[in-house]
């Protein structure tokens, strides 16, 4: 096969190249690593003394036409990650400090980090550590590996830590509180984790995730030291608190939060009921059910719980004995007119976004460790999070109501 003709601009280019690699004495991959390392440094050098001299209004030396009382000030030296090794480069400083270079922006140590911010956003929508890889082999036609995606992965735990033990404002209207499960290897077994999740609507209508910890199983003893967390972030009182029935959870709620009203979420509920009910039976109990839980206030929903328990009891007795010993917790909706009962009577705000994290990390049977679960966990939270601008369209309603029931609690 002949090879392709060359036009005159690349030839003239490769003629260059030829007596810069002879000049050079190149020798070796090595040597060109080397000589490309310099042409780095030089490049980036010569981009950011001219944009200092922009930055200035004059160049080096040329005092005529300097019309400000900023100046240079040496140089700073800066060690660049590069995919041939690390390249020092000199930055030029100027005596105020107030330059603030584009080409190698003053937090960046890294030339591939727009490939590192690209790589986190795949990690974070759920690709695969070989499905990064190949991606950005196609792409940018650059190798990376699983150690190199652990690694630049890894930088998020402490953001994800520091995120984690934010500062949080005092009040929030409504706090869901769900967990999702996980496998986990652990000590060479694979472990069953619960991850305990957070999401809070403050006074503004404004939706924010509190947090995200991984546990061991789901348990009260746990939610309350995640309740003792947030309390120690700055929350002094949440109004109304959407749970799963989890046996103590209301009991860890009130000795963190005491004046709470506590919600049970009537989906849990309802799953829990049907779980045992034979097919043919389901719609027909799963209609009476609904007579309890849409009634228009407490006195009618207990009549038909009654009426409930009178058509199931003999087939199905556990169910109604369930909502009569939750009920203390499940009929707290009751009390507030229709604005608030919708936002309160299911957890489904949580249970979205559960939705979404589960999407994420499918592509994951087993994580390696809590902090390789914690990480994904995080960044899927941060990309899920960028759609949550504004605040429910509802909620000046809501909050009218909310003024009503918590007078004496909220802020003057």
């Amino acid at each position: 096969m002949s090879r392709r003709k060359r036009s005159p601009e690349e030839q003239a280019r490769r003629e260059k190249i030829r007596e810069l690699l002879q000049s050079s004495g190149v020798n070796s991959m090595e040597d060109i690593q080397n000589l490309f390392k310099e042409t780095i440094a030089e490049f980036m050098e010569n981009g950011l003394d001219s944009e200092l001299d922009d930055e200035l209004g004059y160049t080096k030396y040329d005092y005529k036409n300097k019309n400000t009382d900023n100046s240079r000030n040496g140089h700073s030296s800066k060690t660049l990650r590069t995919s041939f090794g690390d390249v020092e480069v000199s930055v030029p400083r100027d005596r105020k400090g107030e330059f603030d270079p584009q080409l190698l922006k003053k937090n960046q140590t890294s030339i591939s980090q727009d490939i590192e911010e690209k790589i986190l956003s795949m990690y974070a929508k759920g690709m695969t550590t070989s499905d990064i890889e190949e991606h950005i082999r196609d792409i940018y036609g650059i190798e990376v590996s699983d150690t190199t995606v652990s690694r630049i992965t890894d930088k998020i735990l402490p953001i994800a830590r520091e995120w984690q033990q934010r500062p949080l404002e005092a009040i929030y209207a409504v706090v869901f509180m769900d967990a999702i499960h996980y496998h986990v290897r652990s000590e060479g077994r694979i472990i069953k984790k619960a991850v305990y999740i957070a999401i809070g609507i403050n006074l503004d209508g404004r939706k924010d995730v509190l947090g995200m910890w991984v546990g061991e199983n789901e348990s009260a003893k746990f939610w309350a030291t995640v309740l003792n967390g947030l309390k120690n972030r700055g929350v002094e009182d949440i109004f109304i608190a959407c749970t799963d029935n989890l046996t103590g959870f209301s009991s860890a709620i009130e000795a963190v939060f005491p004046k709470t009203e506590i919600q049970n979420c009537i989906i849990h509920q309802l799953r829990n009921s049907s779980k045992y009910v034979s097919y043919k039976d389901l719609k027909a109990l799963m209609a009476d059910l609904k007579a309890v839980y849409a009634a228009v206030d407490e006195e009618t929903a207990l009549n038909a719980l009654d009426v409930f328990a009178e058509h199931w009891d003999k087939k199905y007795p556990k169910i109604s004995q369930s909502w009569r010993d939750n009920w203390a917790n499940l009929s707290t909706y009751f009390k507030f007119p229709q604005e608030v009962r919708r936002l309160i009577y299911t957890t489904n705000a949580i249970e979205g976004f559960n939705r979404q994290l589960r999407k994420v990390t499918k592509s994951k049977s087993v994580f390696p460790t809590d902090d390789s679960l914690l990480k994904m966990l995080y960044l899927a939270m941060m990309d899920i999070t960028k759609k949550w601008t504004g605040r429910r369209q509802d909620w000046s309603k809501i909050y009218a109501q909310l003024t009503i029931f918590f007078e004496e609690r909220l802020p003057e």
